[in-house]
């Protein structure tokens, strides 16, 4: 049974962060994508050759500060923590993932720690742990079999670029009521849900009522029944 989240996080967006590396052989690249596990929104990325816990401070640094969540970790800079002790007193997120190496380094440990970021790992050889990224990773791939083919490191970031613009403002997500991640991400999600199903029910009801007041057709007879 996979293990449940803390107590204390709450599920809301920027409250729950889940990350993984997936690889593109032909350009000898590895991309490591961070993705909100709520909203699904696609926060931050990055393309290299290495995957090492360097990668993963990086474009955490970097979703941080897509978020504007620099200035918690900063206040969170002036109290005293231990780098070398688990603290869930007061954390900023959870980081979701698997068991790799590069996640489950002392420097990875330590540069959580630091930001005052929760760290939850999958069980290991379970996907279905993970099952949202695992997820996000496959259909970036079905739905983009063009990325398998570039050769060229600057043109994957590029083409990563524009497709995360779409997925993230432009694609209908089924996993989150058919909004886009930023709607879902802002907090719009459930009022265009809610609109959704207000729409859907005035028009079964004017259908309803269309039907009710046109005569009724009566069928076409059959030969044998006019013979």
């Amino acid at each position: 049974m996979r293990k449940p989240f803390p107590d204390w996080v709450e599920y809301r967006p920027n409250q729950i962060w889940i990350y993984d590396t997936t690889h593109f052989p032909r350009c000898a690249m590895a991309v490591t994508i961070v993705e909100d596990l709520v909203s699904r929104k696609w926060i931050a990325d990055i393309v290299s050759g290495e995957e090492t816990s360097t990668q993963v401070e990086i474009v955490f640094s970097d979703a941080l500060q897509a978020e504007g969540l620099l200035a918690l970790v900063e206040a969170r800079a002036d109290e005293v923590v231990d780098p070398d002790i688990d603290d869930d007193r007061l954390p900023i997120l959870l980081a979701v993932s698997d068991n790799g190496s590069q996640m489950t380094s002392i420097s990875t440990r330590k540069f959580m720690a630091l930001c005052a970021i929760a760290t939850h790992f999958a069980r290991p050889g379970t996907p279905t742990d993970q099952a949202w990224i695992e997820s996000f990773n496959g259909h970036l791939e079905a739905e983009n079999p063009h990325l398998e083919a570039i050769t060229d490191p600057a043109v994957l970031r590029a083409e990563l670029g524009v497709i995360r613009a779409r997925y993230n403002a432009v694609r209908l997500h089924a996993g989150i009521g058919y909004v886009t991640p930023d709607d879902e991400h802002t907090g719009r999600g459930p009022a265009i849900r809610k609109a959704r199903e207000a729409g859907l029910e005035t028009a079964r009801l004017r259908r309803l009522a269309y039907h009710r007041t046109r005569p009724q057709q009566q069928p076409d007879p059959r030969p044998e029944d006019v013979a």
